[in-house]
């Protein structure tokens, strides 16, 4: 039964990022070139959203769908790791047209060539997992 909850979550997700184009390269585009508010207001809605969420899970001790405590630790206070971070990540969205979350939604779709974005997305993945011990954490 939960296995259905979180593929419908999904589902619903991928549709809402359809919907509101956030999976769209145009409004990505757009983002990049500081010609539309569009997408700065989806990432804004999802980071208020986002804080909003931690801060109950954290004061009402609300549990995971196991039941297990919910702990959030605190993050290490380092510029440079998120700066990094950052950049490569913004990089990668640029160059994809895509940041993690739309690349299933856009296969879902039917853009195919996205398909060689998810190929190099999991490879990149596997690559941070080798060398990961030997990155200044």
């Amino acid at each position: 039964m939960r296995l259905f909850i979180f593929f419908l979550t999904g589902i619903l997700f991928g549709i809402t990022m359809f919907k509101s184009e956030a999976a769209s390269w145009f409004r990505i585009y757009e983002m990049f070139q500081f010609n539309s508010f569009h997408m700065y207001g989806i990432i804004g809605s999802a980071l208020a959203l986002g804080v909003l969420m931690i801060q109950i899970i954290k004061r009402y001790k609300i549990k995971s769908a196991y039941g297990e405590p919910i702990v959030i630790p605190d993050k290490a206070m380092s510029f440079s790791r998120y700066a990094y971070g950052g950049i490569i990540f913004g990089l990668g969205w640029g160059l994809a047209g895509a940041c993690p979350g739309p690349i299933f939604t856009l296969i879902g779709a039917g853009f195919y060539p996205i398909l060689v974005v998810l190929v190099f997305a999991i490879l990149g993945t596997w690559v941070y997992g080798l060398i990961a011990k030997k990155l200044p954490h």
